[in-house]
């Protein structure tokens, strides 16, 4: 079978599961919507990591910018470091070669809804729903059960705190923001991810050319101020 044939079978595939999921989302939706929705300390997001830790994580978004992922695993490699990767699930479903690439690299995975949508407008069932079918469609690929959900811009409401914890989800925010998808300048994204580092830092970041142009100097700048560069749940919960 040609590399384009797989590639069609592999979506074809995935649109099935999204579509036995999207069927059978509501005998779920109905379950979960019994249990009570109130705002408590376990699903109150995080903004970094363990302050009494040396650790400092690296957060890419992923709905876009294909391309570039590549370049910076290897960016990664070889400063012998790792790094989170939040998937949308639309763009999951349409690359999973990459997605998988990510996962046998040993880089973690994280939920980033699956159509990028604002949580914070979302009913109870339509945050479910982005949630959930992301979660079935990434295990269906991967194998892998996702733990850390990093709503997508950052918008999220009590409901959505509740319902990814109900999930067995812990919501994932920043410490720092490069606003790379805005700016399209590798020296500002290398500022506003080194600016007053600290401990337990979350920098968030998406593949673009800029941000790859930019990375193995930030990731220079904390080894070289004696930071670990782990994954989010190792600077959340370190060993």
């Amino acid at each position: 079978m040609s590399k384009l044939s797989q590639r069609f079978f592999v979506n074809i595939v995935s649109n099935v599961v999204i579509g036995v999921m999207l069927t059978s989302i509501f005998a779920f939706t109905t379950i979960a919507e019994i249990r009570s929705v109130s705002s408590n300390n376990d699903s109150a997001p995080y903004f970094r990591g363990n302050s009494g830790v040396s650790n400092v994580s690296i957060m890419f978004n992923v709905y876009t910018g294909t391309e570039y992922i590549a370049p910076i695993m290897e960016i990664l490699e070889n400063n012998n470091v790792s790094a989170t990767f939040f998937v949308g699930g639309s763009w999951a479903n349409s690359h999973s070669d990459v997605l998988k690439s990510i996962y046998d690299n040993g880089y973690e995975i994280g939920n980033h809804g699956y159509w990028h949508k604002d949580h914070k407008k979302l009913s109870l069932q339509r945050n479910q729903e982005e949630i959930y079918i992301n979660h079935q469609l990434i295990k269906e690929l991967t194998n892998f059960d996702m733990t850390l959900f990093a709503p997508p811009s950052g918008s999220y409401s009590g409901i959505t705190l509740d319902v990814a914890a109900n999930l067995g989800y812990k919501t994932i925010m920043w410490s720092k923001d490069t606003i790379d998808w805005r700016d399209s300048d590798s020296q500002l994204v290398y500022s506003r991810a080194t600016k007053n580092p600290s401990n337990g830092d979350l920098i968030l970041m998406h593949p673009t050319e800029h941000t790859a142009l930019a990375l193995d100097s930030i990731i220079k700048f904390y080894l070289s101020k004696n930071f670990n560069v782990v994954k989010v749940s190792q600077n959340i919960n370190p060993v």
